[in-house]
């Protein structure tokens, strides 16, 4: 069975990368140049960086921030270019966390794959996004449904404290084609016990998903077939209604269509301005 490649995080102390250019680049720009202080590469076409944190940098878990680097390798000052990212660090942690997969011949993604410890990028100091928890009013189970680097704002979520007294069941539910490319699986499977969550009302239901490969410990196909036969809910043993479930989509554009479709027939709904659902999309892809 091939299992995922956790590696350790190579990495150097935030006080000796974060000079006084982070802490004073662009003055009054709307961004900030951060360092990159680890990598982690999980499998050939997925990395994790961790950055520096402005801090003025402020975000909800769930939101993503815009980071941008040089269109041309020689022309650092020149045009930039600017990609969203949804955190996967806890908002109260000192450092960033990006969850990246390496688009073929993808003109940001490739760039990014290349930096190293101690490079720089830029980030915006505003935070994006609405796929927040606190669109939701009660509720007794969050579903947390991703695909791929989907996953990160969940991450984010997860690591909460408030999250896990505001509901009695956490569900990640986590696809991905291999079995390599379940990154963060140790960071996962340690959140009950971290210092901040541990003795919390919650309890976490992880399902991982692999749709290319049998895998021990895993179900082998689509978030969108586990939900229609059933076997997502018998998995976990709760159920998904609009009564008493709040749901998360993150993930492949035509994966969050169908999870819409799916649900929606299942009586739950998008919230609007002044009435808040049971539905919530991440729309920056």
């Amino acid at each position: 069975m091939n299992k995922p490649v956790e590696t350790v995080f190579l990495a150097q102390s935030s006080q000796s990368l974060h000079s006084s250019q982070s802490s004073q680049a662009a003055g009054s720009e709307k961004w900030s140049e951060e360092r990159i202080l680890g990598i982690k590469r999980w499998a050939p076409q997925l990395f994790s960086l961790r950055t520096t944190r402005h801090p003025g940098f402020r975000f909800v878990p769930g939101q993503f921030a815009r980071l941008g680097l040089p269109l041309r390798r020689d022309e650092p000052d020149g045009e930039v270019v600017w990609r969203a990212y949804s955190m996967a660090s806890a908002s109260y942690d000192e450092h960033l966390e990006f969850f990246s997969i390496v688009v073929p011949d993808g003109e940001f993604t490739t760039r990014l794959a290349e930096r190293q410890i101690g490079d720089s990028l830029r980030i915006e100091k505003n935070s994006f996004g609405f796929l927040t928890t606190d669109r939701f009013a009660g509720g007794r189970d969050l579903w947390l449904l991703a695909s791929g680097t989907g996953v990160a704002p969940f991450l984010s979520i997860l690591h909460d404290p408030q999250v896990w007294q505001d509901y009695e069941n956490l569900v990640l539910v986590y696809s991905v084609r291999e079995a390599r490319d379940l990154a963060y699986s140790k960071t996962i499977a340690g959140l009950p016990q971290h210092v901040l969550l541990a003795g919390s009302r919650a309890r976490l239901h992880y399902v991982p998903l692999v749709t290319r490969e049998s895998v021990a410990g895993t179900l082998s196909a689509r978030i969108t077939e586990v939900l229609a036969d059933g076997r997502l809910e018998a998995r976990v043993g709760v159920s998904l209604d609009a009564a008493h479930s709040r749901v998360m989509v993150c993930g492949n554009p035509q994966m969050a269509v169908d999870l819409r479709r799916q649900l929606t027939e299942r009586g739950l709904q998008v919230g609007r301005r002044g009435k808040p659902g049971q539905l919530a999309f991440e729309n920056y892809w």
